[in-house]
């Protein structure tokens, strides 16, 4: 009978180390690097930096899309639309001054959010180590230019 080869213990085989998802997220929320909490996270308004400029983490990885954008729809509709209806219902203003109220309420507060929840998002995709945050060296990994289009690995 043949027995099996034994293994050896290599630190490709070995789980990576946990990303603390709260922290992460936090830090993300405060529009900083999620790795370091010390670099900025954006380079723009809604650009996410290539790299942090304090520890160098990549941070082009993210893919962040639509969701910064529902959860900010969501949270926002959570706090004027109670708001709007209460008003409404004790106070009856005008209608013209009820708009004069809420659609700029409206739009500003979404602005506001909008830029930490994104980061909260990229905090999160790091944490949980999604779409390339991962440290591991994989070479079955399609590598990716800044358009999100497919470049056709080299010969490693």
């Amino acid at each position: 009978m043949k027995t099996p080869a034994a293994s050896t213990w290599t630190q490709k085989a070995a789980s990576p180390p946990e990303r603390d998802v709260w922290l992460a997220m936090k830090r993300g929320l405060r529009c900083r690097c999620p790795h370091c909490g010390e670099g900025k996270l954006f380079r723009a308004f809604l650009k996410v930096n290539d790299t942090c400029p304090a520890c160098g983490e990549a941070l082009f990885h993210h893919r962040a899309d639509d969701l910064p954008a529902y959860l900010v729809i969501v949270i926002v509709g959570h706090i004027v639309v109670p708001v709007a209806l209460s008003v409404e219902t004790n106070f009856a203003p005008p209608i013209p001054l009820q708009l004069a109220i809420y659609l700029p309420l409206t739009l500003f507060s979404a602005l506001l959010l909008l830029q930490p929840v994104k980061g909260a998002v990229v905090g999160l995709q790091w944490a949980l180590r999604m779409h390339g945050f991962d440290d591991s060296d994989s070479s079955d990994t399609p590598i990716r230019d800044k358009a999100g289009g497919t470049i056709a690995p080299e010969a490693r």
